[in-house]
């Protein structure tokens, strides 16, 4: 049990929600009328408070800017046929964030500052979560270093926040994923294990590239020998090989997505065959020549389940089987919504309630 914190909570005087449209929702566009904000100065947090959104004054020197201390999260919360709203395991979000923040040298974010934030910022913004079973509200907690300082150290003071959004699907259709062989988008040891802001930076050009010829986003390849796959721009990847369910074992390359884990988890009580194993892009190629390859799906609290309806390598498209078609996917893929939008069981205590 936590301690429950009360924050400062500056009411906006006047709602935007009636501007907006709530059957067009694009993805990370519109934000919700209030923000969490801490502070952390002199080896401490500082008392957090929750106000109306808007923009943050920042130094130009600002270390954040300069020299990449900036971590982020993503996760959702869902409105149930009875009113009720759910955010879908905040807890191991919070887990994986703090990891993140280690790795880059940044503070410890108070538990009770992430989800008791997290549960009053949504209880005050609660009108914001869509009705439509198709869309969420999405919820951005985020941390950058905040030093006015030019010099190649950790910062000493921190700024900790959580917006929210209203979003539709971030994919409305099935993907045409690319293997990628000539870029890279992590390294052994680096930090592609967070959720480092630079990590996405340094993905968009080869990204670009990727999008002028018609694809919808990247398979990375490991760094050393561009021969195993490692996970696309948004989310984990997965693939079903002769009615076996596999993915890439976790390492530093390899972003711990709690979608990952919570598919992982129903899979395997389902009792479908499950390996955490290195899947080279040879064995996906040979298996869809021999009829073997069954499904290719990416998983990610943004994306969901992603369905790939085609694939790239080198100079060929191959066309994947027909997205009814696939067991596993489909089947796992409504169970987790049904959980996290409360027409299923939640017997994992996965969602956390909020007034």
């Amino acid at each position: 049990m936590i301690e429950t914190q009360d924050f400062e909570i500056i009411r906006k005087t006047e709602s935007t929600i009636s501007n907006i449209d709530f059957g067009n929702l694009p993805f990370g566009r519109v934000f919700s009328d209030h923000m969490f904000i801490a502070n952390y100065s002199n080896g401490q947090w500082n008392r957090a408070s929750i106000k109306p959104y808007g923009d943050i004054p920042v130094s130009p020197a600002m270390s954040a800017i300069h020299y990449g201390q900036s971590i982020f999260e993503g996760l959702k919360a869902f409105k149930t046929n009875a009113g009720q709203v759910l955010v879908f395991r905040p807890e191991m979000n919070w887990e994986r964030m703090n990891n993140s923040a280690e790795r880059l040298c940044m503070p410890a974010i108070p538990k009770e500052y992430f989800l008791d934030g997290i549960r009053q910022l949504v209880t005050l913004d609660r009108d914001w979560v869509p009705k439509d079973s198709s869309c969420s509200l999405y919820i951005r907690p985020f941390m950058f270093a905040t030093d006015p300082f030019l010099g190649v150290k950790p910062s000493q003071s921190y700024t900790f926040m959580i917006i929210s959004s209203p979003v539709g699907p971030y994919y409305a259709k099935p993907l045409h994923l690319k293997v990628e062989t000539k870029y890279t988008r992590a390294a052994l040891g680096g930090v592609g294990f967070a959720k480092a802001a630079g990590n996405y930076g340094s993905a968009m050009y080869p990204a670009q590239l990727a999008q002028k010829e018609g694809i919808d986003q990247l398979i990375w390849t490991d760094a050393k020998e561009h021969k195993y796959i490692e996970e696309a721009g948004t989310m984990n990847m997965m693939v079903v090989i002769d009615g076996k369910l596999l993915t890439t074992p976790l390492t530093s390359t390899i972003l711990p997505g709690v979608t990952r884990d919570s598919f992982l988890t129903l899979a395997k009580e389902a009792g479908y065959p499950v390996e955490e194993r290195r899947i080279s892009v040879e064995e996906i190629i040979v298996a869809q020549q021999t009829g073997k390859l069954t499904e290719i799906f990416g998983v990610g609290t943004a994306a969901t389940i992603a369905q790939v309806e085609k694939l790239s390598f080198e100079d060929k498209t191959y066309q994947l089987s027909e997205i009814s078609t696939r067991e596993i996917s489909n089947k796992i893929g409504k169970q987790l919504m049904d959980i996290k939008s409360g027409d299923a069981a939640d017997s994992r205590a996965w969602n956390m309630g909020v007034l």
